[in-house]
Parts: C-alpha cells; sequence; structure tokens
C-alpha cells in the first residue's frame, strides 16, 4: 500500500518564484499556456496589480501557482462584468496565473488553487472574474463545475496579431 501524496496550498514566497516558474515552463511546453509564451517566466509570475499569490505543493515540490491581480481596462472579464453589474473595473478582481505542472496533476490542485483565490476574493468584498481560453477544456470544466458562470466571449489578441478565443466568467457568489 502506497500513501497518498502530501499537497499544499500555500501563500507564494520569493523563494517560490524560481520552482514555479519551472514548472510554468513545462506547462507552456505542454499545454501552450499562457499563449503569449514565457520568455521571462519570473516576470510573468509578478504582474502589476499584483495582490497576492498562492503556490500548491505536491510532497514538498512547488508544481502549481495561482495569482489574485486588480484588474484593469485591458482585463476583458473585468470590462464585461462591469459593464453588466455596473462596478467600476478598479474594484473588480482578477484570477490570473493559474497552473499545475504536468506531473502533479490529477490531485485537486487546480482546483485547491482557484479556491484559494475565490475565498480570498470574498474576503476583500470584491468580484472576481477571469478569462480561460476556449482551447484549455480542463480549465473549463473546472470552473464551471466550481459554479462560475460565464458572462460573454472574446477574441484575445496576442503576440504578432495572433488570436485566440476566449471565454469570461465571474465567480459564483456575484452570478445571478
Amino acid at each position: 500500500m502506497t500513501n497518498a501524496p502530501d499537497t499544499v496550498v500555500r501563500p507564494r514566497t520569493n523563494e517560490d518564484l524560481a520552482p514555479a516558474a519551472a514548472a510554468l515552463v513545462r506547462v507552456h511546453h505542454l499545454d501552450g499556456y499562457p499563449v503569449e509564451g514565457v520568455t521571462d517566466p519570473i516576470a510573468w509570475l509578478t504582474p502589476d496589480g499584483l495582490v497576492e499569490a498562492w503556490v500548491a505543493e505536491l510532497d514538498g515540490r512547488v508544481v502549481g501557482h495561482a495569482a489574485l491581480v486588480t484588474a484593469t481596462d485591458s482585463d476583458d472579464a473585468a470590462r464585461l462584468w462591469s459593464a453588466h453589474s455596473g462596478t467600476p473595473v478598479s474594484e473588480i478582481l482578477v484570477l490570473a496565473r493559474l497552473f499545475v505542472d504536468p506531473d502533479a496533476r490529477g490531485h485537486k490542485l487546480g482546483e485547491d488553487l482557484t479556491r484559494a483565490i475565490m475565498n480570498a476574493a470574498a474576503r476583500r468584498g470584491r468580484p472576481l472574474v477571469l478569462d480561460v481560453m476556449t482551447k484549455d477544456t480542463a480549465a473549463i470544466r473546472l470552473y464551471e463545475r466550481l459554479g462560475w458562470k460565464r458572462i460573454g466571449t472574446v477574441t484575445h489578441t496576442f503576440g504578432d496579431g495572433h488570436e485566440t478565443p476566449a471565454v469570461c466568467y465571474v465567480a459564483p457568489s456575484l452570478a445571478e
């Protein structure tokens, strides 16, 4: 009989950036996430407007990441929710930078990271949104299983004029 692996989701520290960046590179290689690429993974993990970030560990190894950021006018999901709800974009939070290393999947770490973000937004009493590329079907299934509600679709433009469709969601506590 083997023991179940030890999983933990906790606030990110500066020491977590390098292993999270290494996991991100593996995710990008397998899944094409993020679509923009990962030429500077540490910068991507530390975006402007960062409120909080978490990592997931499997047997003491950093294998996942999620961030909570303040929305800007360039956030499609925030603009959609603002138009729907009347909430100013500046008061909306965004679930961002969520991924789990391919070798660590199947332990509900993506769900645990998502719940950590949802709880942090709820503690702040602020709306939480996200967008996800339609190609990322496992992520879409996760969000819908957790009760996120679709608020629209957009076309995400990146790189040298590349486009990909995306779905925007609002966290369940605010969904109608």
